[in-house]
C-alpha cells in the first residue's frame, strides 16, 4: 500500500509538472507527446509518466488516441465559454474583495514587470507566461489554497485555448496596459473598480480567443 501511495503521489507530481509546462506555452494544442523524451527530460520511469498521463487525460488536458499515442487537448467552444465564466467568479470576486496590501500584490507587480521586460524583447511567449502569473496572483488574493489547486486546473486549459492564435502579439499586447491599470487601482484601494475593469477585459479576451477557435474550426473544414 506504502509503494502504491508513493506512486500515486509520483504520478501526481508529474502531472503538475506537465501542466506547468502547459500553462508556460511549452505544449501546444494538438500536439502529440513524445514518452521517451518526456520520460528523460523529467528523469522518470515509462509506467510513472503513463499514470501522469492517465490523470491528465482523466483532466480533459490530454487526449489519448488507440495505436497512436497521446495528445495536449484541443478546448472546444463549450470549454472556453465555461473557462470564462469560472474566471470571472473566481478573478473578479478575488480582486473586489481584496486589501490593498495583500502580499499577492507584489507578485502581480513582479509578474507586470516581467511582461513588460518581454514585450520589450518581442518574446510574447514570455509575455504570456507574465500574463499567466499576474491573474494567479489574483487568484492568490483570495488566501485559499483549494482555489489556488483549481485555479491551476483552470489556467492549463486556458492556456491551451491560447495555443489556438497564430499571433501571441495580437493576442497579449492590449492586455498589458490593462493589467497596469488593474494593478493601479488596487493599490490605489479601489478593489471594486479594479474588479469591473477586470471583468470588461475578460470579455474582450473570450471573444478574441473564441474568433480564433471559429477560425481554426473554418481551417480544418
Amino acid at each position: 500500500m506504502a509503494e502504491q501511495d508513493l506512486g500515486l503521489t509520483l504520478a501526481q507530481r508529474l502531472a503538475e509538472a506537465i501542466r506547468d509546462r502547459l500553462i508556460a506555452g511549452e505544449l501546444k494544442p494538438g500536439q502529440r507527446l513524445s514518452e521517451a523524451a518526456l520520460a528523460a527530460s523529467l528523469d522518470v520511469s515509462r509506467n510513472s509518466l503513463r499514470e501522469a498521463f492517465r490523470l491528465l487525460t482523466k483532466d480533459g488536458l490530454l487526449r489519448h488516441e488507440p495505436n497512436r499515442g497521446v495528445f495536449v487537448a484541443t478546448p472546444s467552444m463549450a470549454s472556453i465559454i465555461d473557462i470564462y465564466r469560472v474566471r470571472r467568479m473566481v478573478e473578479c470576486t478575488a480582486l473586489a474583495q481584496s486589501y490593498p496590501k495583500h502580499p499577492a500584490v507584489s507578485r502581480m507587480r513582479e509578474a507586470v514587470e516581467l511582461a513588460i521586460e518581454h514585450r520589450n524583447t518581442k518574446n510574447w511567449v514570455g509575455v504570456g507566461s507574465a500574463n499567466m502569473a499576474f491573474h494567479a496572483a489574483i487568484v492568490d488574493l483570495a488566501d485559499s489554497p483549494r482555489l489556488n489547486a483549481f485555479y491551476a486546473q483552470t489556467a492549463a486549459e486556458l492556456r491551451l485555448s491560447f495555443g489556438l492564435l497564430d499571433d501571441p502579439e495580437f493576442l497579449h499586447a492590449p492586455y498589458l496596459d490593462l493589467n497596469l491599470q488593474i494593478l493601479a487601482l488596487l493599490e490605489e484601494g479601489k478593489p471594486a473598480e479594479a474588479a469591473a475593469l477586470l471583468g470588461s477585459y475578460l470579455d474582450r479576451s473570450e471573444r478574441t480567443v473564441l474568433a480564433a477557435f471559429a477560425r481554426a474550426v473554418d481551417n480544418t473544414g
